[in-house]
């Protein structure tokens, strides 16, 4: 058949074909494949791959390609960065659904960096992280040994842990190395708190005592308590030192001359806990900026607008219980904004501006948890076993570690929680240092630490 005659056929052919339903089509086409032969199938399965497999993300626009991209999760994603170069490029562009599948797993997002591999980058961190912490492979142990007595009282900051021991001594450690950077003899420790120069000590002979860390000279001795001093806090801007203790008093302190200022009561119960924070929210009863100080005991957390103002009332007190049947556990956690105790009916928290109750948290499968530490993400919990990581989002537990048998207290800070800030959120850095410290039978102190990136 000539050309022309072959173009004026296959024209009739496709009006022809055009006008039939689609079950004649396909009769029709079956009835030309049962015709072919093996050079004409071959043809037809090359353009039919062709035609059936078109690259969809190379031909949309790249912002109509951004919105589909959206809908698939991380895990289908990174799959689909294997189908091509072409394909890889465009999804690793997608700032967007990297910066919202970080957020998903609880990382710390910042908002300046638009650099698109970068959070492809940090996605790839922040899932092998918490697949550690899901398969309990993201933390590991040492000890520091070094205290011949009791260990009762421990303090955190910076890298650096504080040590009161019955042996008449208190010890700087830096928990990277396990090296004591400083040792003091002192009197039995029952709280410490230190900073750059100086180390203040709560102690079982009912007083307080203010060190200096070069010489290990005693520079303040505060006296007036009648029983052991569980708890110890001071502000230098302030000149104050706060003290609870055994005897239901909790005692203001001029921090430069070791006077008492003020005695506040109403506690019915060993105070076991004074924080002094600054107040972050607003309320009819105090501003921003505001000095708080919050003691708590057995059953009780009271509420006390300290500042520059020493003959201060007390503003409010925080139960669980009515008639004090539930007791409260004295690790208390105060950020300005929030008030968090656990209890065994669960985790108590509070809205500081308003003193209401926001939620109570109960954690699932586990009862008679602690709390160590609270933050916008994560709570950090512990009992007699293990180590617990919730998602306060869902208030699920992700993550578990095993621990020794450590030294029970049910009145002191013979445990405590180290680095903080990924509480907030991970963000690749501060997911290193301490995580856990706790006093052990023979004297020594159980580290819990980051692993390093795998």
């Amino acid at each position: 058949m000539e050309k022309k005659d072959f173009e004026a056929w296959l024209d009739n052919i496709s009006i022809a074909f055009l006008s039939l339903t689609d079950l004649q089509k396909n009769e029709t086409l079956d009835h030309l494949i049962s015709l072919s032969g093996a050079v004409q199938l071959r043809h037809l399965s090359n353009n039919l791959e062709i035609l059936l497999k078109r690259d969809f993300l190379k031909l949309l626009p790249l912002e109509l390609s951004f919105y589909l991209l959206k809908w698939l999760d991380p895990q289908t994603l990174l799959t689909c960065c294997l189908v091509s170069k072409q394909w890889n490029k465009v999804i690793s562009a997608c700032t967007e659904v990297w910066q919202t599948a970080c957020k998903n797993l609880g990382w710390q997002i910042d908002d300046s960096v638009q650099d698109p591999l970068h959070w492809k980058k940090v996605y790839l961190k922040a899932i092998l992280r918490m697949k550690q912490l899901k398969d309990h492979e993201a933390f590991e142990t040492s000890s520091l040994i070094g205290h011949s007595a009791r260990v009762y009282a421990l303090y955190y900051k910076d890298g650096l842990l504080c040590t009161g021991s019955d042996d008449l001594s208190a010890k700087l450690w830096d928990v990277s190395t396990g090296q004591c950077i400083y040792g003091i003899q002192t009197h039995t420790c029952a709280a410490v708190k230190f900073d750059e120069q100086k180390l203040v000590t709560g102690s079982f002979d009912n007083t307080v005592a203010c060190w200096e860390w070069s010489s290990g000279a005693k520079t303040q001795h505060f006296r007036g308590h009648t029983g052991a001093v569980f708890s110890v806090d001071y502000n230098d801007e302030l000149d104050i030192l706060v003290s609870g203790s055994a005897d239901f008093t909790v005692k203001v302190w001029a921090l430069s001359t070791g006077t008492c200022l003020n005695t506040l009561t109403g506690h019915t119960e060993w105070v076991t806990k004074v924080v002094l924070q600054k107040c972050k929210v607003k309320s009819l009863m105090h501003s921003p900026g505001d000095y708080i100080l919050l003691s708590a005991d057995k059953y009780e957390i009271k509420i006390w607008p300290i500042g520059r103002e020493i003959n201060c009332k007390c503003l409010r007190t925080l139960s669980v219980s009515e008639d004090r049947s539930i007791s409260l556990q004295p690790r208390l956690h105060f950020d300005g904004k929030y008030i968090v105790c656990s209890s065994a009916l669960g985790l108590y928290q509070w809205d500081f501006a308003s003193y209401d109750i926001l939620r109570v948290i109960k954690p699932p499968d586990v009862s008679n948890v602690s709390l160590l530490g609270f933050g916008e993400i994560f709570a950090l919990l512990f009992d007699n076993r293990y180590l617990y990581i919730m998602d306060l989002r869902t208030e699920k537990l992700i993550s578990r570690w095993p621990l020794p048998e450590y030294r029970k207290s049910k009145r002191g800070s013979s445990f405590l929680a180290g680095e903080m800030s990924w509480l907030n959120g991970l963000n690749g850095q501060n997911d290193t240092g301490l995580v856990f410290a706790t006093s052990m039978p023979d004297h020594s102190i159980h580290l819990v630490l980051w692993k390093e990136h795998g």
